[in-house]
């Protein structure tokens, strides 16, 4: 099972946004059937097979394992992951794209920077997958506490430069076999409720 499955299929997406769907790709986290699905959501095994066989035509789930049951197969069927999400791939092309936003500092740019991120990397991974390669990447996710609106401006200026400094360090436009990374850099007010510990 993969950690996150990222939908790019307009129509795949489509069936797993349906709310009775959607419930049931998070009770097979684990394997069930049809009819442990039933007596658990208090809905008909035949409406669960159907929803379960439009997940299946999508690989959305698979089965886990068959078992006989006198004269009948029980399948147990399993989530094809932990958690979904649907790319903005999906939208084709009005999805945002930074490329069409000039204005860097607003927030709609950094969602279009967000969903950029997921795209590609969606592609970078089936290409992993496809020639057996691990994608290199990096991810770093912290909080700041800024005293004042002073304090992150500066902090900003600070970061540019460092950034700058070690972009300009590490970078060989002519190194042989050498392959260009995107880094990206954001940073935007944690939303109320959010759990500061939540952090990787």
């Amino acid at each position: 099972m993969l950690a996150v499955e990222v939908i790019d299929d307009p129509a795949a997406a489509a069936v797993a946004l349906d709310p009775v769907r959607s419930r049931l790709l998070s009770e097979l986290a684990e394997p069930a059937s049809a009819a442990t699905l039933a007596n658990r959501l208090g809905i008909p095994r035949q409406k669960i097979n159907y929803h379960v066989r439009a997940l299946e035509s999508y690989d959305l789930v698979r089965v886990a394992e068959k078992r006989r049951w006198g004269g009948l197969t029980e399948r147990m069927m399993v989530a094809s992951a932990a958690s979904y999400l649907v790319s903005p791939g999906a939208m084709g092309p009005v999805a945002a794209d930074p490329d069409r936003n000039p204005d860097r500092l607003s927030a709609s740019y950094l969602i279009a920077l967000a969903a950029r991120i997921v795209r590609e990397v969606k592609a970078l991974l089936t290409r992993s997958a496809e020639t057996e390669k691990r994608l290199p990447t990096l991810s770093v996710d912290t909080v700041i506490r800024f005293r004042s609106a002073a304090d992150r401006a500066e902090f900003r200026q600070e970061l540019t430069h460092a950034i700058t400094h070690l972009a300009a360090k590490y970078h060989d436009e002519q190194a042989p076999g050498g392959r260009p990374h995107r880094l990206v850099a954001v940073a935007y007010p944690m939303p109320p409720n959010t759990n500061s510990k939540e952090q990787s």
